[in-house]
């Protein structure tokens, strides 16, 4: 069986880094995309190639345009092929309630968070749909239960960015059902992962576990697994769900 080719964005950490080493277990190539931390990337993938499997770092930003074609066209070089998305890059701020926030703010969150993955969609649909002449594919999009619960004096405009990835997927994939590609999502809870220090919160996930209905945080590897189903044929008859991944919460 032909090994596929898979790119997971913001992949140097956290959810990224993991999915990428599940998948290379899974059969898949990886191209393991960062954005500052190449270091980082490339620690991820030599797990990756500790898994037997082909791995390829690339530094660019898929909050740009440019940054989504430069990466896209380095798997076509390296590889010559794609099978799979996963859009995790992503970003959060600090708690801020909605009449403290600012423009920059406000652009910098949805064009990291929704413009970005629906980029970088655009470009896999290209390559994957037999519409375009392709095999056909997977995507999954990275989205938050903060969709669902708007996170009211934290970050409403992640929660909001995040529920616009909701309704993207549902659309999505409707949109190339009949073209060979699946498209769904997964919605993590609270996750234990280096996330919440970058918007100034590094005990959030203590101080929220114990309000969980399981009572403990996930963990990236937990959240990885039901990306890599998804991707895998045995999802094969799944499309346009949106998988929640919280503890119940």
């Amino acid at each position: 069986m032909d090994t596929k080719t898979l790119i997971v964005t913001g992949a140097s950490r956290g959810i990224g880094a993991v999915t990428s080493v599940r998948a290379a277990r899974a059969g898949f190539d990886v191209v393991v995309n960062c954005l500052r931390d190449e270091a980082a990337a490339e620690r991820v993938a030599a797990a990756v190639r500790a898994e037997g499997r082909r791995a390829l770092v690339v530094r660019a930003d898929v909050a740009t345009e440019a940054g989504v074609l430069a990466l896209f066209e380095a798997c076509d070089r390296t590889f010559g092929r794609l099978d799979a998305l996963v859009n995790n890059a992503g970003v959060v701020d600090a708690a801020q309630r909605v009449d403290e926030m600012s423009a920059a703010r406000l652009a910098r969150m949805f064009t990291t968070n929704a413009v970005g993955p629906m980029l970088c969609a655009r470009e896999a649909v290209r390559r994957m749909s037999t519409r375009h002449g392709g095999a056909g594919g997977a995507i999954v999009n990275v989205s938050s239960a903060a969709a669902r619960l708007g996170s009211p004096n934290q970050y409403v405009d992640y929660a909001a960015s995040k529920a616009a990835i909701d309704t993207f997927t549902k659309g999505l994939a409707l949109e190339v059902a009949a073209e060979g590609v699946r498209v769904n999502a997964v919605r993590p809870g609270i996750i234990d992962t280096e996330i919440h220090a970058s918007g100034g919160q590094p005990e959030r996930v203590r101080q929220l576990a114990p309000t969980v209905p399981m009572r403990r945080a996930g963990s990236a590897d937990e959240v990885a697994a039901a990306i890599v189903w998804l991707l895998s044929d045995d999802a094969a008859y799944v499309t346009g769900a949106i998988v929640d991944v919280t503890g119940g919460r």
